[in-house]
């Protein structure tokens, strides 16, 4: 089932407490694989992400679908490389509203290249990238703090 009414807003502070629960869940973390060790931790993430907002190299986009806040996605730099990064609420899996906020985020965005950055089981985001014409460009291997293991991760990117 496709949303039609899947839309993007800069993130407010607002904002923080809800998409806070959502990276939360056991099951997207373990997909989402490379977070933080201390995710978990109100106080950290909130100063965290109070920084995040500040930052100009940071553009943070809150996904609303229906009115509702169902996600976040960020273009972010790392080594003067810009990436990109998108969390969606799990009640929202499989229904087509990654893929429509990040076709909406790219005409938002103009960094290119942008890279991605998924874990190499992470089938649905995967999926995600490519639908958006981001092609596979390389591997790599790190230590995924909710696995407690290193994994493989494929990097994507689109030019």
């Amino acid at each position: 089932m496709q949303h039609s009414h899947v839309q993007l807003r800069s993130t407010e502070e607002a904002d923080l407490a809800q998409l806070f629960r959502f990276q939360l869940d056991e099951e997207a973390c373990h997909l989402a694989a490379f977070m933080a060790p201390d995710h978990a931790d109100w106080p950290t993430y909130l100063a965290k992400y109070r920084r995040f907002l500040l930052d100009p190299t940071i553009h943070m986009q809150s996904i609303v679908v229906d009115g509702e806040l169902a996600g976040s996605i960020a273009k972010f730099e790392i080594e003067g490389e810009a990436e990109i990064t998108y969390w969606i609420d799990r009640r929202y899996w499989g229904r087509g509203v990654a893929t429509a906020a990040l076709r909406s985020f790219l005409v938002l965005e103009p960094a290119r290249p942008l890279r991605g950055r998924v874990a190499f089981d992470n089938f649905g985001s995967q999926k995600v990238l490519e639908k958006c014409e981001f092609e596979q460009v390389g591997t790599d291997t790190g230590f995924a703090h909710t696995r407690q293991t290193e994994i493989e991760e494929f990097i994507y990117q689109l030019v």
